[in-house]
């Protein structure tokens, strides 16, 4: 079975049904944990301009949009997504491009906010993507981004494909690089870091580092108690708050 870099799995019409229905469904861990972090994080967006790296449907740009903020552009690599986050926008002056977080302009000095859930662990060369978004934000402007937790991609073995998870294997965390996970009937290519490696990539880049967060399951948003427990035996998610030097936005 091929390798899918980055986006590349998300083109298969089986996967991104699969993925679009995990990723919405009640208890899905991105709904429970992940996206109540990352919108605390990022507090009010009224009036700001946004930038989310990675924006797979559109479903955080529809959020940031209802809630006021000025602009909002999404990127996506994966033309299938790209797809579902026009429609979604659609009716809203939120935009949507078709591009690698990799190869975007990332023009100087033009966003409030660069958001990006679940996608930066998929890019090979975190210093220079960080390079290129601290130079797209406007003095005091901020980063908020989430990844998949370092302590869940550090192992080369991998669970069963199709199974629920009862055991979490974490073991090789300072071999960083490359990892392939047979995800949903597709060979995805990830990247393995040390939350050391990010903090140091950040400051390497210029950020001042605000808040480092491992969200906690709220008990509040779970259905089943059984999940909910099942949720505090491990971090899935791992968030980063940090903000360009310079004037504060008003």
């Amino acid at each position: 079975m091929a390798e899918r870099a980055g986006s590349e799995a998300y083109e298969q019409k089986q996967f991104i049904e699969s993925f679009l229905k995990r990723r919405h469904r009640n208890d899905s861990p991105n709904r429970t944990i992940e996206t109540p972090a990352v919108l605390k994080l990022i507090g009010d967006p009224s009036g700001i301009h946004v930038l989310d790296i990675g924006c797979g449907d559109g479903s955080l740009g529809s959020f940031l949009l209802a809630k006021g903020c000025a602009s909002y552009l999404g990127i996506e690599g994966s033309e299938q997504m790209a797809a579902k986050a026009e429609e979604r926008l659609a009716g809203t002056s939120g935009m949507v491009e078709r591009v690698f977080m990799e190869e975007y302009s990332y023009p100087m000095e033009s966003f409030d906010l660069v958001v990006s859930q679940l996608a930066i662990h998929y890019c090979a060369d975190i210093d220079s993507l960080f390079s290129s978004i601290i130079r797209t934000l406007k003095p005091g402007g901020r980063l908020v981004f989430s990844i998949q937790h370092p302590l869940l991609t550090s192992s080369y073995k991998r669970a069963e494909a199709g199974t629920k998870r009862s055991d979490w294997i974490v073991d090789d965390y300072f071999k960083t690089g490359k990892r392939v996970e047979n995800w949903m009937g597709e060979q995805v290519v990830k990247y393995h870091r040390t939350a050391s490696d990010y903090y140091e990539a950040l400051t390497k880049a210029g950020f001042k580092i605000e808040r480092f967060l491992e969200p906690k399951p709220d008990p509040s948003l779970f259905e089943n108690q059984q999940e909910y427990e099942r949720r505090l035996r491990i971090p899935l998610f791992l968030l980063f708050a940090c903000r360009k030097e310079g004037k504060e936005n008003e």
